[in-house]
């Protein structure tokens, strides 16, 4: 899939493919501290390092997913390890630091 090998994502571009994506699902793979700071609309919070648990959040493999971090890194990471769990409709977003929208808290 071409989101592996992405040069340099607008996340502000992104962010309007998942608001035009139906059923879509946006998660936030940065630390719970990260997390509460601030987060993009609706996202869930699934850290990296519990990405594994994302089986209980999003039970249906070919949801759209959407995932975004700080920078853009950690996202990739999780969706690497999200197809090799089954996931198949995988788009990373890129990270906040580039964000202009709105952050929930």
């Amino acid at each position: 899939m071409c989101w592996f090998f992405r040069k340099k994502l607008d996340i502000n571009k992104e962010i309007k493919k998942y608001e035009e994506t139906e059923n879509a699902v946006l998660i936030d793979v940065r630390r719970k501290e990260e997390y509460k700071t601030g987060y993009i609309m609706d996202a869930i919070n699934v850290p990296l390092d519990e990405i594994e648990r994302v089986v209980d959040v999003i039970k249906d493999k070919d949801t759209p997913v959407f995932a975004y971090c700080l920078g853009g890194v950690r996202s990739r990471m999780a969706l690497e390890k999200m197809a090799k769990m089954g996931y198949t409709n995988l788009t990373n977003i890129g990270g906040t630091k580039d964000y202009k929208g709105k952050f929930n808290k």
